[in-house]
C-alpha cells in the first residue's frame, strides 16, 4: 500500500495530480485546497508549478476494478477523508468535496457545533447527507487530534478563544451546547483569536438570534 509519494509535480487537472516518482506517474485524486498547495509552492522545493519536488501523504483504495491513489496536503486532511468515507452515502468524491469547501477544522467545528449548513457548502451534500455526517462523525470526530480539544469542564488556556466561559454563559441562557459551541466558533472566527469572552458571548447571541 502506498502511504506517501515524493516526486516531480507532471501536470494538475481539476481534481488530480500527476506526480513523476522515478519516471513512473502516479495519477493522484486531490481535493482543490491540496491541488492550490501544489501548484502555489506549499508543497515544493523552491516554489511552485510543474517540474518542481513535492510531497503528498496518500491514501490507497484497492478495488476489483481499479487502484485510486488519494492524496493530500497534510495528514489532517487525510485522517478527515478515512472518517469523512466511513459515513454511509460518502464515498471518496463527496468526501473530497467536502475537504475542497472546508477546511480539517471548519469540519471538526461543523462537527461539533452541529452546524449542518456549514456541511452543505460541499458539491454533492444536501441537508439529509449532513445530518448523517453529523450524527455518525460526532463521537468519532473527537478523537481526532485535528479537532480542537475543548474542556468543557475547564477554561482552556491552549485556546482562548473557545472559551469554557463563553459557551457556559450561552448554555445558561437555555441556548442547546452544540448549538453554543457552534455559536462561539463562528464568532471566534470572525473576532480573531484576541476576542474576549463578552465579546464571543455577544457576537454568539447575535449569531443565535438571527
Amino acid at each position: 500500500m502506498i502511504a506517501k509519494l515524493t516526486g516531480i509535480l507532471d501536470s494538475v487537472a481539476t481534481d488530480t495530480a500527476i506526480i513523476d516518482v522515478a519516471g513512473v506517474g502516479y495519477l493522484v485524486f486531490c481535493s482543490s485546497r491540496t491541488l492550490g498547495a501544489l501548484t502555489g509552492g506549499a508543497l515544493s522545493v523552491g516554489g511552485g508549478g510543474s517540474g518542481k519536488l513535492v510531497s503528498l501523504a496518500i491514501e490507497t483504495h484497492v478495488r476489483e476494478d481499479h487502484i485510486h491513489l488519494y492524496g493530500f496536503a497534510e495528514a489532517a486532511e487525510r485522517d478527515w477523508f478515512k472518517l469523512l468515507t466511513t459515513v454511509q452515502g460518502v464515498g471518496a468524491k463527496i468526501a473530497l468535496a467536502i475537504l475542497s469547501a472546508l477546511s480539517p477544522q471548519e469540519i471538526a467545528d461543523a462537527i461539533m457545533g452541529e452546524d449542518k449548513a456549514m456541511l452543505t457548502r460541499a458539491q454533492g451534500v444536501g441537508a439529509r447527507l449532513a445530518v448523517r455526517i453529523l450524527a455518525e462523525l460526532r463521537d468519532k470526530a473527537a478523537e481526532l487530534s485535528v479537532v480542537r480539544r475543548v474542556d468543557f469542564g475547564a477554561p482552556s488556556n491552549d485556546d482562548p478563544v473557545f472559551t469554557h466561559d463563553a459557551v457556559s454563559a450561552l448554555v445558561n441562557l437555555g441556548y442547546r451546547r452544540g448549538d453554543a459551541f457552534g455559536a462561539v466558533a463562528h464568532a471566534a472566527r470572525q473576532l480573531g483569536k484576541d476576542a474576549s469572552v463578552e465579546a464571543l458571548v455577544r457576537a454568539g447571541l447575535r449569531e443565535l438570534s438571527a
